[in-house]
């Protein structure tokens, strides 16, 4: 099974996903060279996981492609799955992070709720957050969004547990101090990295919604859906890490952020 992500952040998914499900084997691909996507053109983020994709088919034998990133899922999954992979890959699929959260948040959301989201300029700006929710939530339910464009480079920096990025975070979520929140959705996967940093601006009460979870959920329920998928997945429980950018300081930030 591979796992992408445009740096780091994918490795919390990853790391729930490996630890539900040890018997397969998976391949996690970081294009740290060229993250974070949060502020890059929708085409660059289409063709740059479009090629990781890619690369995860043919040299890492995976079956089934999970983008652990948001800014992928809100700006490529969709045109990868009914442009690109029926004519390159038609055996092959790919899933994304957005609607298992989405579909999580529903089962708890009431008429009326505000819904905040964090999330990368990028993919605020794709508008895919607001039109899955939209899906799956009571008609009545809005939507807060929240660009957090430093976010993302202060974590994969090694700044995330930083005082100043702790102000940074308490800047971002000053609209929802005016507006307050019934659920929040970190809506990157770097994010969850700094929970205790939400928590203590937030509280316990404000349910905090992000991938990790959701994801192993929905995809367990899709393996089990889709057999054709699943007995293709190779099981000898194996883990490999390839990265586009410097191995040893992938291997230092993956130990140091997700002690892996």
């Amino acid at each position: 099974m591979g796992i992408f992500d445009s740096g780091y952040g994918g490795l919390s998914v990853f790391k729930k996903i490996a630890r539900e499900m040890p018997w397969y084997d998976y391949c996690y691909f970081g294009d740290n060279a060229r993250a974070p996507y949060g502020d890059r053109a929708p085409s660059e983020v289409f063709e740059y996981t479009k090629q990781a994709v890619e690369w995860l088919f043919i040299k890492g034998n995976a079956p089934l492609v999970v983008l652990a990133c948001n800014t992928a899922s809100a700006l490529a999954l969709r045109r990868l799955q009914q442009e690109w992979l029926p004519e390159h890959f038609p055996d092959r699929r790919i899933l994304g992070v957005l609607i298992p959260v989405a579909e999580d948040i529903a089962k708890t959301a009431r008429p009326g709720d505000r819904i905040g989201l964090l999330a990368t300029p990028a993919t605020i700006a794709s508008g895919a957050w607001r039109r899955e929710l939209k899906k799956y939530l009571p008609r009545d339910c809005s939507i807060i969004e929240q660009a957090c464009p430093l976010l993302a480079p202060l974590i994969e920096g090694g700044y995330g547990n930083n005082e100043a990025t702790h102000a940074i975070l308490k800047e971002y979520l000053l609209p929802f101090e005016k507006r307050p929140v019934q659920s929040l959705i970190l809506g990157c996967t770097h994010y969850p990295f700094l929970l205790s940093h939400f928590r203590s601006i937030f509280g316990k009460n404000t349910p905090l919604f992000y991938s990790g979870e959701s994801v192993v959920h929905a995809l367990k329920s899709y393996l089990i859906r889709h057999p054709e998928i699943e007995c293709c997945l190779s099981r000898d429980g194996t883990k490999e890490y390839y990265t586009t950018g410097d191995p040893a300081e992938f291997r230092k930030k993956a130990e140091q952020l997700f002690n892996i």
